[in-house]
């Protein structure tokens, strides 16, 4: 079903009412975490580690944290208060430069370790921060890693206000002399390295905002921002109460809605699109869509499979899946 210019296509029946069936710098794209045709497979959620302050990094209970007690000159800046997105603390070297290049956000103090090789990436991250006058500290190991909340802090750690949270209705605009939209949304991702894999591809397959629900999904946690290397610091981001009608939202708004799913008869293959503005759905790992979701969607798409393993995981389907529109949006 090709998109008419400029508005979403009249929606297909089918059984029961229901539809039928991004530029990266640094380091390599890590792959992480759904689907046969794009329904994610289970995955096993990492919870976010507790914050500074929290329970005993990597246990699951009372212990005291490390930092309190080297005293008040071991602890890490206080977060200010938490936002739908979250992202106050980035860890990670390319997602520490990103942080400081994009100057979205205040950073409030850079941590580095203090047995650290010269690399030129740090002297990089040296001169933005002397730039954007922000403190940089250099600290033992130890005391690094006991605040840190990602696996491989890679010796760096920016403490920095939250991420600004975009409104739904300015992703949704259209805008004389800029690109339609071209919108991913998450429909109850939960683990963190591929919500990060996922946001770093679509920032490179040109999307223009991320739609993130508010419950029982992942946001920007350290492990996100890590595994995204930088893209949370240019993707407009936003949360909302409900997936389904946030949907209802962007087609009233001429957005055409595309869902992946596994059990679509029609395939990524098929598409045909012009500049026509656009929002893919991804699944949870699992599940994938929700009914709700699925029954909105203007259309359902599944990855064609080849080989004998039986699924893709959501990182790798949300970004086979990104560039494929991109690809087609540009053909069109």
């Amino acid at each position: 079903m090709t998109p008419p210019r400029g508005g979403r296509p009249p929606a297909k029946g089918g059984k029961g009412g229901g539809p039928k069936g991004g530029k990266g710098r640094g380091a390599p794209q890590g792959r992480s975490g759904s689907s046969r045709g794009a329904n994610p497979e289970s995955d096993r959620a990492r919870k976010p580690g507790a914050g500074v302050g929290g329970g005993r990094r990597g246990g699951g209970g009372g212990g005291r944290n490390p930092l309190a007690q080297m005293g008040p000159q071991g602890r890490a800046p206080r977060s200010s208060a938490k936002t739908g997105l979250g992202g106050e603390q980035v860890e990670g070297r390319q997602a520490v430069r990103e942080l400081l290049l994009a100057n979205r956000r205040d950073t409030r103090e850079i941590w580095l370790a203090q047995d650290l090789d010269p690399a030129p990436v740090l002297e990089d991250i040296r001169e933005l921060a002397a730039e954007a006058r922000v403190v940089v500290r250099e600290v033992g190991r130890g005391k690094l890693d006991a605040a840190a909340r990602t696996d491989a802090p890679q010796g760096i750690i920016a403490f920095a206000k939250p991420l600004p949270e975009a409104d739904l209705d300015d992703l949704i605009a259209r805008r004389p002399g800029r690109p339609a939209p071209f919108l991913l949304c998450s429909d109850g991702i939960t683990d963190p390295g591929n919500l990060g894999a996922l946001l770093r591809s679509a920032e490179c397959a040109g999307v223009t905002g991320v739609v993130l629900p508010q419950h029982r999904a992942v946001h920007v946690t350290p492990t996100v921002a890590k595994a995204a290397a930088g893209a949370v610091e240019h993707l407009p981001m936003t949360t909302v109460g409900g997936m389904p009608t946030a949907i209802k939202t962007m087609k009233d708004a001429g957005i055409w809605v595309v869902g992946l799913d596994e059990r679509a008869d029609k395939t990524l293959w098929d598409l045909s699109m012009d500049d026509a503005p656009v929002a893919l759905v991804l699944g949870a790992e699992g599940p994938g869509l929700s009914r709700l979701v699925r029954e909105r969607c203007d259309e359902l798409v599944s990855i064609p499979m080849r080989g004998r393993v039986a699924s893709l995981n959501v990182g790798t389907a949300g970004t086979l899946a990104c560039f494929e529109i991109a690809r087609a949006r540009h053909r069109g």
